[in-house]
């Protein structure tokens, strides 16, 4: 628990700006869905925490073949296949 806390504060509430009491949980739920979905983990592999819990494979994908996807309002972007 130490770990990902340190990791949300490192990589998300260290750089956000939060406007209102409304904007904090608006912007960990997008962070949220970022961290499961889409950021790979290093204790699971590379792997995102949804896809063990799914165990499906993503495809492998030539390198020319991928577009950016921006999460937590462009604060994050991985590359996705197209």
């Amino acid at each position: 628990m130490e770990r990902t806390i340190g990791t949300m504060r490192r990589e998300f509430l260290d750089q956000t700006l939060f406007w209102s009491e409304a904007d904090l949980p608006r912007k960990l739920a997008q962070y949220k869905t970022y961290y499961k979905e889409f950021r790979g983990h290093l204790s699971l592999d590379g792997k995102t925490p949804l896809l063990l819990v799914e165990k499906t494979c993503v495809p492998k994908q030539p390198i020319r073949n991928y577009s950016w996807i921006s999460h937590c309002n462009d604060l994050f972007n991985t590359p996705m296949a197209c």
